[in-house]
């Protein structure tokens, strides 16, 4: 009986020693250059004492639904998602930004178009629902054209998936696009894109990219979360002090040698990665998206409500991170 008893224990002990090492967080992210700091978490995971699965999806919408289903309990997105998300439902907070901009107007290179006003007339593909098309409508609001996606208007939208923009633009089925990155620099570097600007100079400014937890993970797993709030900043920290390895692990991990060296360098200076965000900064966007119509928000979320950056703050001081 003591034998039998002993190695109850044993197995026991074993088995709650590897459940504790083994404390997961569910991570929702996204296929772009400035999303690869994020990515590189799971690989520095087992040193923050946690391990992170990752799940690779085709937009932030897409997050959003899986956290509402309670799939994920970490999500990166562009900030419009967290937002049109929060004002769904979703309970989630904003933790950090880990990129900024990440976005640029490109026109065909046989067109050379200079300003936004050149688009009167044209088509322009964008993404549904993406940052990407709240800067879009919010540049031609400030140029003074009309916007719709069937004929008729001063320029007619296409809605494609980041995926197949450059594909279109190539093929002459649209006259520009307003594309991520690297994509956009991509087009560019390949000679079929040209800029027309990277568009900056709207209210948002630079669009911050935004990490949400779950209100459940923030609130009920804080120890797990501040653990995995570390490994972002330490995992960013070395993207930014260390680009060398960041290109390696975008290029070759990431897009599995998809990508050009110049198409990461440009990329990655059009979307530099970073840590912080601001209530300022996620109100100014949801303001734009009310005054743009995207994301159609019956009660447009306060932002000052689920912008929740202690966590973050916390590891960046314990780090030494400014």
């Amino acid at each position: 009986m003591k034998l039998k008893a002993i190695c109850t224990a044993v197995v026991m002990t074993a088995t709650f020693g590897s459940a504790h090492a083994q404390e997961v967080v569910r991570l929702g992210n996204l296929k772009f250059a400035h999303y690869g700091a994020v990515s590189y978490i799971k690989e520095i995971a087992p040193k923050c004492g946690i391990k992170v699965e990752e799940r690779v999806f085709a937009k932030g919408l897409d997050v959003m639904q899986a956290i509402i289903a309670g799939e994920l309990d970490v999500g990166t997105t562009a900030s419009e998602a967290a937002i049109s998300g929060r004002a769904g439902g979703a309970p989630i907070f904003v933790v950090a930004g880990f990129a900024k901009g990440g976005a640029q107007l490109v026109s065909r290179a046989d067109l050379k178009l200079k300003t936004v006003k050149d688009l009167k007339g044209k088509k322009v593909g964008v993404t549904r629902g993406g940052i990407q098309e709240v800067l879009l409508l919010a540049e031609l609001q400030q140029n003074g054209l009309t916007v719709s996606d069937q004929p008729g208007k001063d320029v007619q939208l296409v809605f494609l998936a980041y995926a197949d923009l450059n594909q279109a633009l190539l093929g002459k089925q649209i006259d520009a696009m307003m594309q991520s990155e690297p994509q956009s620099s991509q087009a560019i570097n390949k000679g079929f894109g040209t800029e027309i600007i990277k568009p900056y100079d709207t209210p948002i400014g630079e669009p911050v990219r935004t990490m949400v937890m779950t209100e459940k993970f923030y609130k009920e797993k804080r120890p797990l979360a501040e653990k995995f709030m570390s490994c972002f900043v330490q995992a960013t920290k070395t993207f930014i002090d260390n680009k060398a390895i960041a290109e390696k692990y975008v290029r070759e991990v990431v897009f599995k040698g998809q990508i050009t060296k110049d198409d990461f360098d440009d990329a990655i200076g059009n979307s530099p990665y970073s840590y912080d965000i601001t209530p300022e900064h996620i109100q100014t966007t949801t303001d734009v998206m009310v005054k743009t119509g995207v994301g159609r928000m019956a009660k447009p979320p306060v932002a000052k409500d689920w912008v929740k950056t202690d966590l973050l703050e916390a590891a960046k001081k314990s780090l030494g991170v400014k």
